[in-house]
This record gives structure tokens, C-alpha cells and sequence, in this order.
């Protein structure tokens, strides 16, 4: 993943990138996480942070179900309830995106707030968009100058067409 700034644009106002440009792969898309956990249960009612912490978690469990991880996301889409909880999912992203972003190279997200949620002591949702890695081009692609393990590489063709014959 790389991140794209322009000279056009000043600075983010925080922890996301003006945009990304991702390899090619298979595109991933997480719908709506919220601060549910697994047994569908809330997370602290009225506390958006750790509805945050809670929604950024499904989502990586998402990606991870995909083939896919946190380092692989291209773009978040955020819905809030409440415009004062900004600071809130703010802090909680400052908690969590060192784990998930090591580099400091954050996605593209958007923040929106809305009138509620599906229900309405859901203070956070979040979206996401990855990509899943092509073949080859993943965590498991050896490092540059190894070849990979597994069954041998079939020899290039020589651009005609090989028929086979069936036996009877």
C-alpha cells in the first residue's frame, strides 16, 4: 500500500491519508462494524471509544476471515451519532492504529455523522474496503531471491495451442 498526498491539499486532520493506491488483488469489503462483540453483545453503552475499539476489532476479524488484514485496508467510512463524539473515536483510533499501522501510514477515512444507527444505542459504525493480496504477492511470497517451496513451476509455453488425446 502507498499512500498519495498532493502538494495541492495541506495537511490531514489526523490519522488518515488524502488516499491510497493498492496493488493489484481481489477487493475485500467489510460492511458496517459496530461495538458489538462476538456473542452480539454491546460493549460499554454510551462509550464511544470503546464501541471504537470494539468496531476496529470485528473489522480486522472481517479481513482476517478474508485473507486479508488491517495493513491491506484502502479506506474507512465512519458513522457517528453524535458530533461531540468525534474526540472520543478520535482517541480511540490514537489507542488502536499503532497496533494495526506500524508504519504510520494511515487509510483514507471518512467520517459522517448521522441521526442513528440500526439501533439506537449504537454510537459507531465502520466500514472498510481492503484488498486481498494477489497470489504471490502476500505475506507468504518468499523474500526477493528465494525460491518458493511446493510443486515446480510448469515449463513456458511456446505459444501453440497442445491438444491432448483421450485413450479408450
Amino acid at each position: 500500500m502507498r499512500a498519495v498526498t498532493s502538494k495541492a491539499l495541506g495537511p490531514t486532520l489526523g490519522m488518515y491519508s488524502h488516499g491510497m493506491v493498492a496493488p493489484a488483488g481481489e477487493i475485500v469489503v467489510v460492511a458496517g462494524q459496530v461495538g458489538m462483540d462476538r456473542s452480539g453483545r454491546l460493549i460499554a453503552p454510551g462509550d464511544v471509544a470503546a464501541q471504537t475499539r470494539q468496531a476496529f476489532e470485528n473489522v480486522r476479524a472481517v479481513l482476517e476471515a478474508a485473507g486479508s488484514g488491517m495493513s491491506q485496508v484502502v479506506r474507512f467510512q465512519t458513522f457517528l451519532t453524535h458530533a461531540a463524539d468525534i474526540d472520543g473515536f478520535m482517541r480511540a483510533r490514537r489507542d488502536v492504529f499503532p497496533a494495526y499501522f506500524p508504519d504510520s501510514v494511515y487509510p483514507p477515512n471518512t467520517i459522517l455523522v448521522v441521526s442513528r444507527l440500526v439501533q439506537p444505542e449504537l454510537l459507531v459504525e465502520i466500514e472498510a474496503m481492503a484488498v486481498k493480496p494477489a497470489a504471490g504477492r502476500g505475506p507468504e511470497a518468499p523474500p526477493p531471491g528465494r525460491k518458493r517451496a511446493g510443486r515446480p513451476r510448469a515449463a513456458r509455453s511456446s505459444g501453440r495451442r497442445q491438444t491432448s488425446r483421450r485413450r479408450g
